[in-house]
């Protein structure tokens, strides 16, 4: 769910200070992003720039499985579909990929 090389990558490269800020931006970000779903929904170009912009943030700070999922409504948004990943969905597995990377932070990145 989590690509902990990636987060140790990017912690390593700005700093813990700079790791907070970016993760928090990316918390507040990813969010609304998510919120813009349903709106994205109603072109398959929207949707499309919607899911990559949401695939971006996920993989740089290492939120592999939204990022997946991401990348998957980007392509099927593409392709002229642009309901196959929900906001519901998207919701899901930010929530999740939180709760783990969460729970997990200090000690993944103690390591």
């Amino acid at each position: 769910m989590i690509d902990w090389a990636r987060v140790r990558e990017l912690h390593d490269e700005i700093g813990a200070e700079d790791f907070q800020l970016v993760a928090d931006l990316f918390l507040d970000e990813v969010g609304e992003g998510i919120d813009a779903i349903p709106a994205a929904a109603q072109s398959p170009s929207a949707m499309a720039e919607q899911m990559h912009a949401l695939k971006g943030a996920a993989a740089n700070l290492g939120f592999a499985a939204l990022a997946d999922l991401a990348r998957a409504g980007e392509q099927a948004a593409m392709a002229g579909d642009s309901g196959a990943v929900t906001e519901s969905e998207m919701r899901a597995v930010f929530d999740a990929s939180v709760a783990v990377f969460q729970k997990d932070r200090a000690t993944e990145l103690a390591a």
